[in-house]
Order: C-alpha cells, then sequence, then structure tokens
C-alpha cells in the first residue's frame, strides 16, 4: 500500500476554508485561531511568509463562498479579528502584509456581485489593524512601522496593487482612523498618519492616485473643517459643564440639616394633595405619549445633521507640510498646481474663512452639481440668447407701417394673385379656369421649378403694371 504524505498543517486548514459546506468553514476558523494563538506562543514558533499567505488563501475563498449580507459581515469580522490571536507586533505585521499581498493578487479574478463583501473585508482588516496600534497606546515607532507597511504594499509606485484597491484605501482610511482614534489623537499624530499622503501626492506620476488622495484626504479635511470645530467647542462647553456642576455640589453640602428636613416635609404633604391616578389611564397615556424619563436621566435628541467622529487637524501645519513636498523641484507641475490649491484652502481655514460660508444656495447648488448639468444648462443658455438675437433682428428687418390705403391695395392684390386660395363653397381655381381648355392647366403651371427664377424686385413690380394695363385694355 501506498503511505499517504501527510500535508503541513496550513494546507489543510486551507483546503478546509474553501469548503464547499458552511459548518465546515466555520470549524475551520476556530481552528485556525487556535492554531495562531498555540504557534505565536512559543519562543521558536511564529509564521513564515509563505506559510501566511497560504492560510491567507483559504481565507479569501472561505470570503469567496459566504452569501448573504449578515453572515458575510459576521465572517469578516471574525476573520479581521485573527490578527489580535498574534502575540508579537512583527507577526501582525506579516498576516497584514499577507492579507494585502493576497488582495492585490486575486482582486482582478473578483466579479462584481462578490465586490462587496471584500471591500467590506479591507474597512474591517484596515479597522482592526488600528485598533491594534491603539492597544499600543498609539506608539509613534509602530504607527511609522503600520504605516511604511501599508503604503509599500498599496500606494507606492513599485506596488502591484491594482487601481481599485488604492482608490478604495484612500476612501476610507480617514473614516477608519476617525471611527478608531478621534478622541485620542492630537491634532500632531494626525499629521503623522497624513504625511505619507503627502508624500506620494508630490511624487507620484499617476494622476488617478493624485485625483484620489487630493479627493479622499485632503478635501475630506476641509469638508469636515466645521465639524471638527463644533467638537471642540462642544468639548470645551462640557468641561465648563462639570465645573459648575462640581461649585453646585459644594454649595449643596454646606446646607444645614434643618433646611434640608423643611423641604422633606414640604415634598411629602404635596405628595398627599396629588390625585391618585389608575393604572389603566397610565397605560393608556404611556402608549400615546413618550415614555417619560426617570428623575436624574434625559432622553438623548436624535440629531439628524451629526457627521459621526472627525479628527482635529493644525491646518496651517498641514499646508506648511504639502508646501514643502510640492515646492521641491522633482515635484511634476500637474501635481505641483494640484497641491498648491489645496494649500491654498487650508491656509484660509487656518485664518477661520470657511471655504462655503455665507455663500447663497443657488451658488452652493451650482458648486456641487455635475459637470452634465452644468453643460446642459449651458447649452439651453445658449440656445436661448440665439433665439432672443433672432428675434431682435427679424424686428429691426420688418418693414415701418404703411397706411391703410396701402395696406388695402395690398390685400386685394393678395388676394388675386395667390393661386392658393380658394373662394368658398366654390372649386379650386386652377380646375375652373382649365375647365373647357384643354392643356390650360400645363399652360399655367409651365415647366417645373419655374417658380425659383422669378426675378424680384423693381422687376417683378414691372411685370405686374404691365398685367394690369393689358387687363384694363381688355375691358
Amino acid at each position: 500500500m501506498v503511505s499517504r504524505v501527510q500535508l503541513p498543517p496550513e494546507i489543510q486548514l486551507a483546503q478546509r476554508l474553501a469548503g464547499n459546506e458552511k459548518v465546515t468553514r466555520d470549524r475551520a476558523v476556530k481552528k485556525l485561531r487556535k492554531y495562531i494563538v498555540a504557534r505565536t506562543q512559543r519562543a521558536e514558533g511564529g509564521f513564515t511568509h509563505d506559510e501566511l499567505l497560504k492560510v491567507w488563501k483559504g481565507l479569501f475563498y472561505c470570503m469567496w463562498m459566504q452569501d448573504k449580507p449578515l453572515l458575510q459581515e459576521e465572517l469578516g469580522r471574525t476573520i479581521s479579528q485573527l490578527i489580535h490571536a498574534f502575540q508579537s507586533t512583527e507577526a501582525q505585521h506579516l498576516f497584514l502584509q499577507t492579507f494585502w499581498q493576497t488582495m492585490n493578487r486575486e482582486w482582478t479574478g473578483i466579479d462584481r456581485l462578490r465586490l462587496d463583501k471584500f471591500y467590506l473585508l479591507m474597512r474591517m482588516v484596515l479597522n482592526e489593524s488600528l485598533k491594534a496600534l491603539q492597544m499600543r497606546d498609539w506608539e509613534e515607532s509602530q504607527s511609522e512601522q503600520l504605516l511604511k507597511l501599508l503604503m509599500t504594499e498599496i500606494l507606492h509606485p513599485d506596488s502591484q496593487a491594482p487601481h481599485g484597491v488604492k482608490s478604495h484605501f484612500t476612501e476610507i482610511f480617514l473614516e477608519e482612523l476617525a471611527k478608531v482614534g478621534a478622541k485620542e489623537l492630537t491634532a500632531d499624530q494626525n499629521l503623522r498618519f497624513i504625511d505619507p499622503f503627502c508624500q506620494i501626492a508630490a511624487r507620484t506620476t499617476d494622476p488617478r492616485d493624485l485625483h484620489n488622495i487630493a479627493r479622499g484626504i485632503f478635501e475630506t479635511i476641509v469638508e469636515q473643517a466645521p465639524f471638527a470645530i463644533e467638537d471642540l467647542m462642544n468639548e470645551l462647553d462640557e468641561e465648563e459643564e462639570g465645573d459648575d456642576k462640581e461649585e453646585e455640589l459644594s454649595e449643596e453640602d454646606d446646607l444645614e440639616e434643618n433646611d434640608l428636613e423643611e423641604m422633606e416635609e414640604e415634598e411629602k404633604k404635596d405628595e398627599l394633595d396629588v390625585p391618585t391616578v389608575k393604572p389603566a389611564e397610565m397605560q393608556l397615556k404611556g402608549s400615546i405619549h413618550k415614555p417619560q424619563p426617570k428623575p436624574g436621566v434625559e432622553l438623548a435628541e436624535d440629531d439628524g445633521d451629526g457627521a459621526g467622529a472627525v479628527l482635529q487637524f493644525d491646518y496651517e501645519a498641514v499646508a506648511n507640510r504639502l508646501f514643502e513636498m510640492a515646492s521641491e523641484p522633482n515635484t511634476p507641475s500637474l501635481n505641483r498646481k494640484r497641491l498648491y490649491k489645496l494649500i491654498r484652502k487650508l491656509q484660509d481655514l487656518s485664518a477661520g474663512i470657511f471655504p462655503e460660508d455665507d455663500v447663497p444656495e443657488k451658488v452652493y447648488a451650482y458648486q456641487h452639481e455635475g459637470r452634465l448639468q452644468r453643460k446642459m444648462k449651458k447649452c439651453l443658455l445658449k440656445s436661448q440668447l440665439q433665439k432672443k438675437k433672432g428675434k431682435g433682428r427679424k424686428e429691426d428687418l420688418s418693414p415701418a407701417p404703411r397706411s391703410r390705403s396701402e395696406g388695402r391695395k395690398r390685400k386685394r392684390k393678395g388676394k388675386r394673385t395667390d393661386p392658393d386660395v380658394q373662394p368658398e363653397g366654390g372649386m379650386p381655381r386652377d380646375q375652373s379656369r382649365g375647365r373647357g381648355r384643354p392643356g390650360a392647366r400645363s399652360r399655367r403651371r409651365g415647366k417645373p421649378g419655374a417658380r425659383a427664377k422669378v426675378v424680384g424686385g423693381a422687376e417683378f413690380q414691372e411685370s405686374k403694371k404691365k398685367k394690369k394695363r393689358i387687363q384694363e385694355n381688355k375691358e
């Protein structure tokens, strides 16, 4: 008998992760987590780069086989949280590196129906990697290593990342960073997180990368500036309220015991005077009205205009850093122009001038309209102007008003000479004149196209006068 060759555990797990049945895949994910914890706890243990690539290939097809959005979200969360099973930062970074390499390799084979689930997986993995950094109190060395890894695998010109991975990463980076560290990170720390984007925006030769970074990072900072300032004001108000509450508590402690006893007696008298309410009435009131809050508890109001967590930035420092990168001699001219526009916006923000402050609604709507809508409006305006100009020219070219007698003569002449006008109740003029005279219709009509050879102006008027004279002689 041929002895079976035992496969490495990574390959066995990858095969089970890509199985057809959901139960098999779920069990494989649980076993993988236990295997990672057990192996990384050893002093000599740890995964190699090739082993983690095999593990990620199995996890990729585990996500590929999963349908239904809620189950996809649950599986994506389970996969992304595997990063916390690794005990050392080096192993975590290797796990992240192999994930992004797997996404870059498999991206072109993902069809449009499965694209959303992998967008979600990328978002969740980035979120968990930032949470792992948060657990280490946002150490500068750790954050630099993570940013270097992300830039090397995704946004660096030498990376093999497709455009879809790059654009989605730049779009979600600030969102996920704000979700994790908006309440903890300072303006200086946030500047360190966006510094690699400043460098790539100044050096890249791909206009798509420049547009994605400008739109997803720097213009997002400009758009969120009012909300960031509002958050700062709210924090200051909360601090003032806390100080006021401490003062009130200290004043309450100084009250005498006799005054407190008198207040309690008065409250008891008021309670005796209050009419009783039946429990049925209480149920009806509760069903119609909103539930009344408990004493000392305030109901939270729904804010429809909330923008979520927002990062704080020193806009002048961001503008200076961008100017430093854009003013280098090896920066392409296209990048320099785009970055200078962003620098002006950030300098205005540092001076307290908001881009959409005191702007009328019509102008605001025009700024946010699409290019197609603007072109359509321009075409409509041009056509309307042309019509108006045409009407004005026709009015200028129209003859001056004449006397009533001349107008009447013109009308009579028109009635006699117009061949298309027919008398009421009578036969067509061609048939009435041509009846009894063979060939009359042909003589009257003449050759086709003869009407185009009629000469206008004075010669036409002379021919009319000759016809009048001949008629008068006949009469």
